[in-house]
């Protein structure tokens, strides 16, 4: 691992490893997270990762709270079982702490919300048992607004999402742009007080796709003083059949010189354990949003290529010093705001 990355503080805003870990048996998922992740997360020198809920089609909308706390006590249960190597973080004091002491630092979030639907106070409850950062929709519509998937309804947050942004500001949770529609994001910014962060997406200039963020929203992101977090999804990338990581470390470079040094990170998006484990043979090839889901960017399959990055970001001669805030700093200053 190169010296750079190996002294960095590194943070990834989202992973869904999670939803592999509720899958199993209970009685399994410390172990199976020490045995398949830990390994992953420490070859990719990765210090702190956030751990997205998300919620599949096949729990809503009736199982979808059940879902949840399910997958949230997985994560406590992987904490409690594994003290000596993670740490699930909900104070900018526990971020502290745990990095300092050279464990992996765990930050709870919602993908969507379709466990809270217009219940706003569950927002608090989740808050209590850890959920540290929120965002409102996934591709379709929720009772807060509507995702990107749905951007020629034009639609901007219903009143509950309002709501929502005031309530999570209060609370000290993160608002989350990734995967909500254009207008939707444009009326988070008009709304906030405190940074905003985008936890996997990646730049519109360089990929027209829905998912991806203007220039306009990126500059928006960085007045709050949050960080947009690039996506590693090939789909959101290039168009191009063979994605390499110089795709990715174009993402990075132009948000650095949109947005300013001190407003990007990343948020990997690593799903091919994912969708290898999930998707059956039938359903293949796996067709999201028009794009080829199984199309992964060479060595970044998982968290253990992260270094990759690093590299790509040193032959580009980017600043040591920018480097070191793109790969975690950044990030980790707004999840230790409160």
């Amino acid at each position: 691992m190169d010296d750079l990355h190996r002294d960095t503080l590194v943070a990834d805003a989202h992973n869904d490893l999670l939803m592999l870990v509720a899958r199993r048996p209970k009685e399994t998922w410390a172990a199976y997270f020490r045995e398949r992740w830990i390994p992953q997360l420490v070859a990719g020198g990765i210090d702190v990762q956030v751990l997205p809920v998300f919620i599949d089609d096949e729990f809503r909308p009736e199982g979808a709270l059940r879902e949840t706390l399910r997958m949230i006590e997985a994560a406590h249960q992987i904490a409690d079982h594994n003290a000596d190597q993670v740490v699930l973080c909900t104070t900018a004091d526990d971020l502290t702490t745990a990095t300092e002491a050279g464990q992996i630092a765990l930050v709870l979030a919602l993908e969507g919300c379709p466990q809270i639907d217009n219940d706003l106070e569950l927002l608090q409850t989740l808050h209590r048992l850890g959920v540290r950062m929120v965002s409102f929709t996934h591709f379709g519509r929720s009772a807060l607004g509507d995702g990107s998937g749905e951007d020629a309804t034009g639609s901007r947050l219903t009143h509950a999402g309002v709501e929502a942004v005031g309530l999570l500001e209060e609370l000290g949770v993160l608002v989350d742009v990734s995967h909500v529609g254009r207008a939707g994001v444009e009326h988070i910014l008009e709304l906030a007080t405190k940074p905003v962060v985008a936890s996997h997406s990646s730049a519109f200039a360089l990929r027209e796709h829905h998912r991806n963020l203007t220039d306009e929203q990126v500059r928006g992101i960085a007045a709050t003083g949050g960080v947009v977090c690039v996506n590693f999804f090939a789909g959101f990338l290039t168009e191009a059949e063979k994605p390499t990581v110089d795709h990715l470390a174009d993402h990075i470079e132009h948000l650095v010189d949109v947005a300013g040094e001190d407003h990007v990170g990343l948020g990997s998006d690593f799903v091919a354990e994912v969708f290898a484990e999930k998707i059956p043979a039938c359903d293949r090839p796996l067709i999201i949003q028009g794009l080829d889901a199984e199309l992964f960017v060479p060595g970044l399959g998982g968290p253990a290529g992260m270094p990759l990055v690093t590299e790509a970001l040193l032959r580009r001669g980017l600043p040591e010093a920018t480097i070191r805030k793109v790969l975690g700093t950044n990030l980790i200053r707004v999840l230790s705001k409160e």
